[in-house]
């Protein structure tokens, strides 16, 4: 039996990144398939963050998206910090 070890995870908020504009490429897995594809992303960014993993990797929440893919029933999606680009208001 493989020993399943949990990552530690982290829930903060970010003051800086609360209310920013921003766009963000995320990865889904295409229904029937084993590959994912890039989905691109639009939407104002809550603050709110996770960190998961030694060392941490980021993650930011993003909501009232304003572009999302289609079938994308959610308005809001968890965006990867280093694939977060600020738009300029």
């Amino acid at each position: 039996m493989v020993e399943r070890r949990k990552h530690p995870t982290t829930r903060g908020f970010d003051d800086s990144m609360a209310g920013k504009r921003a766009e963000c490429d995320g990865g889904g897995q295409l229904p029937g398939m084993k590959f994912g594809v890039r989905h691109e992303f639009a939407g104002v960014l809550t603050g709110d963050y996770i960190d998961h993993g030694d060392p941490p990797w980021r993650w930011f929440l993003m909501r009232d998206l304003y572009l999302k893919p289609d079938g994308w029933a959610q308005d809001e999606v968890w965006c990867e910090s280093q694939m977060v680009w600020l738009v300029e208001e």
